[in-house]
C-alpha cells in the first residue's frame, strides 16, 4: 500500500537527522501498540552510521518497545471490550485501519495463549509477527501481566541486540544479510526453541 511505503520512507529519513535516536524511541514504543513499521527500519541505518553507539540504540529500542507493549496491554485490558465478546468502536477502528490486525487472527490468539503462554509472547517479540497484535490481545484476554512483561523484554531485547551486535561487529557487509535472512533465521530459531520446549514437556 502506498501510504505504508510513505510511512516507511519517512521513518528512514530520521536516520540522517540529529533527532534520529529520539525518533527511534518513539517509534519503538508506538510499534508495540499501533504503528505499522518495525523499529529495525530505523535501528539498522542508525547503527551503521555510528557503530560505537549500536548497543545504545538497541537499548533505546528495547526499553521503549517494552513501554509500548505495556500501553498495548492497557488498550486491550481497558478499552477493547464494550461487553464480553463485543468489541468497542475503538477496537473496530484497529481492525479496519491498522495493518496486521484482523478479527480472525485476533480470535485465534487466545488458543495460542492457552497452549504456549510465555512462549507465544516471546515469539511475537523476536520474530516478524506483528507485535502489537499480541500486546493488545494479551490485555484483552487478561494474560498474567508479569509474565507478559518478562516475555516481551526477553523477545524484544534478543531481536534488537542481535541486530545491533551484528552491525557493531561486521558493519556494512552484514546489512544485506540482515535484510535478506534475519527474519528467516529468527523464525527458524524460534521453531527450534519451541521444539526443545515440546521435548522437555513430553519427556518430563
Amino acid at each position: 500500500m502506498k501510504y505504508i511505503r510513505g510511512i516507511y520512507d519517512w521513518v528512514l529519513s530520521w536516520s540522517e537527522k540529529p533527532g534520529g535516536p529520539s525518533a527511534l524511541g518513539v517509534m519503538s514504543a508506538a510499534e508495540a501498540s499501533f504503528f505499522p513499521i518495525p523499529p529495525d527500519v530505523l535501528l539498522i541505518p542508525l547503527a551503521l552510521g555510528n557503530r560505537e553507539k549500536a548497543i545504545w540504540f538497541a537499548t533505546i529500542c528495547s526499553v521503549c518497545s517494552i513501554m509500548g507493549a505495556v500501553v498495548g496491554y492497557g488498550i486491550g485490558h481497558f478499552i477493547w471490550w464494550a461487553e464480553p465478546g463485543q468489541f468497542t468502536g475503538f477496537a473496530q477502528f484497529f481492525f479496519d485501519h491498522i495493518p496486521g490486525f484482523t478479527i480472525a487472527a485476533f480470535s485465534k490468539i487466545q488458543v495460542q495463549y492457552d497452549q504456549w503462554d510465555f512462549w507465544i509472547i516471546f515469539t511475537a517479540g523476536f520474530t516478524p509477527i506483528p507485535f502489537k497484535l499480541f500486546t493488545i490481545s494479551a490485555g484483552a484476554f487478561e494474560i498474567d501481566f508479569a509474565a507478559f512483561v518478562l516475555a516481551s523484554l526477553v523477545g524484544r531485547s534478543a531481536r534488537f541486540f542481535l541486530v545491533s551486535g551484528l552491525i557493531k561487529k561486521y558493519g556494512e557487509p552484514i546489512h544485506a544479510f540482515i535484510d535478506n535472512y534475519f527474519n528467516i533465521l529468527a523464525l527458524a530459531f524460534t521453531i527450534l526453541l519451541f521444539g526443545g520446549f515440546l521435548m522437555v514437556k513430553v519427556l518430563f
